[in-house]
């Protein structure tokens, strides 16, 4: 089965219906037949509730986390799993969100999801599903 990990980007484009929002919507479709699995690190939650709560209620933001709960997995962390994180911040000088999410999906031997081209700094230690470039 087919492993991807979202983002904290891809999940707000969900929400707000952004570019990108297609292939988002098919990898749910896909989970929820049982075809694909997706996982989120509950610190790019965190993120992706900031962010929404931008342009949503927080009550409307929680609901549609609850919503996709269903299908999608999130992550807690470990010692050792946030270690790995910070490593990468050290070598690549991404955000300390986004390494957690490329924690997970090198960990998961899963392909990533997201919209910033940062990841590409990675090159071939992690594999990427790009969405279209962030929004002004």
């Amino acid at each position: 089965m087919k492993a991807y990990v979202l983002d904290a980007n891809a999940l707000v484009r969900y929400f707000r219906n952004e570019p990108g929002v297609r292939k988002i919507q098919e990898l749910m479709i896909q989970s929820d037949k049982g075809l694909t699995r997706l996982r989120m690190s509950v610190v790019n939650l965190a993120e992706v509730y900031y962010v929404s709560t931008r342009y949503f209620s927080p009550g409307e933001v929680k609901k549609a986390v609850q919503r996709i709960a269903v299908l999608v997995g999130f992550d807690s962390p470990d010692a050792d799993q946030s270690m790995s994180a910070a490593e990468l911040r050290r070598l690549y000088k991404l955000g300390l969100a986004d390494c957690f999410a490329a924690e997970l999906a090198i960990r998961s031997n899963a392909t990533l999801v997201s919209a910033d081209p940062e990841f590409g700094r990675m090159g071939k230690r992690l594999k990427l599903l790009m969405l279209p470039k962030h929004l002004p």
